[in-house]
């Protein structure tokens, strides 16, 4: 994998040489929509080649630093040389892991979607519980979470949400959390204190850039308005400024209610279909997307990719992977890395 790497970093440094040529000429900004294309493209590069290139120049150092250190003559150096050559390598996988994100919507921001299967407010207690864990995951990555649309349950819980995840590679990564996700605890709702099983579903699309020619006719949409509702049914304005748009040819809809006016509602509504008809697209010419698609399968037992087993023990258990984590409140507080970086080391060797 690193001899894969090194390669792939030297041919990008060879494209960035050759795109800042390109941006030296006199006439570079004289097309503008070409000079962004070409500047989003050395940022890309660079964001890749320039965190190598320090860790590349890291190991340097600390190998000089080794050949140096005497474990016997001073233990505290040997021991602070161990440390940083340990986050050395910790560097170096998450370069590996990056690596294996070459999808042509990998580097995109993602929308991610939860709905709860069947159960009533168990169910819906747990879609919101899943929605809480991957708003924990993406803070801490740094990535900037966004609520697009959200309806409440009645009692307890959430009856489907949209996120938008804005980050490098978000939906590079939260691909891998596509699917079935089932919960195992006992129930707070239930005043017998027996154990329950619940199920939700969650989906990943790319967030498409406006650049990316998607052709939507009006006659083919339906758009509805409505009035905005908070938890426990509270109406957050009374004007009918929500939106729900169902695009007919395909049966996708999409709904928004977050904004205060109904004209951005509609703007976030026809951005959230565009990327659902991209992603659409992409799964009809791409195999892989069809596999991808084909997880979207009946919220139930059987179907899962991951269980959640709070009692009458604790554990996380990813049904693809067969990766296990005992302490599932440091998953359920958004600690997925090593989910994640498992499905892709697994994704990267069936497709490798």
């Amino acid at each position: 994998m690193r001899s894969e790497v090194i390669f792939d970093v030297e041919s990008k440094r060879g494209r960035i040489q050759a795109l800042e040529q390109q941006m030296s000429d006199p006439g570079f900004w004289d097309d503008p929509d070409a000079a962004r294309d070409v500047v989003l493209e050395l940022k890309n590069l660079k964001g890749w080649v320039e965190p190598w290139s320090r860790a590349h120049k890291k190991a340097e150092d600390l190998a000089e630093l080794g050949e140096l250190v005497d474990a016997d003559e001073d233990p505290a150096l040997a021991a602070e040389w161990e440390q940083e050559v340990d986050k050395l390598v910790q560097d170096v996988e998450r370069l590996e892991l990056r690596n294996m994100l070459r999808g042509p919507d990998d580097h995109r921001d993602a929308l991610l979607t939860i709905h709860p299967g069947a159960g009533g407010t168990e169910s819906q207690d747990w879609a919101e519980m899943l929605m809480r864990m991957y708003s924990r995951w993406a803070e801490q990555h740094d990535y900037d979470v966004q609520v697009l649309d959200l309806l409440a349950g009645e009692e307890a819980g959430i009856k489907s949400v949209t996120l938008e995840i804005r980050g490098d590679h978000a939906y590079g990564y939260l691909k891998a959390e596509k699917g079935v996700h089932r919960l195992v605890r006992i129930s707070p709702f239930d005043s017998q204190g027996r154990r329950h099983t619940s199920f939700a579903s969650v989906f990943v699309y790319p967030v498409v850039d406006d650049d990316i020619e998607i052709e939507i006719e009006e006659k083919d949409l339906r758009i509805d308005t409505f009035r905005a509702s908070g938890a426990g049914g509270q109406h957050v304005n009374k004007t009918s400024s929500a939106v729900r748009i169902t695009h007919e040819p395909t049966g996708i809809v999409v709904a928004c209610q977050q904004e205060r006016s109904q004209h951005q509602n509609k703007a976030t509504a026809m951005k959230m279909l565009k990327a659902a008809l991209y992603e659409r697209e992409q799964q009809e010419r791409e195999v892989e997307r069809q596999k991808l698609e084909s997880e979207k399968t009946e919220i139930a037992w059987g179907n899962q990719i991951r269980s959640y087993v709070f009692q009458p023990y604790t554990q996380v258990t990813d049904h693809r992977t067969d990766l296990k984590v005992g302490d599932v409140q440091r998953v359920m507080n958004g600690d997925l890395d090593v989910f994640i970086e498992a499905f892709l080391k697994e994704y990267g060797a069936r497709v490798a």
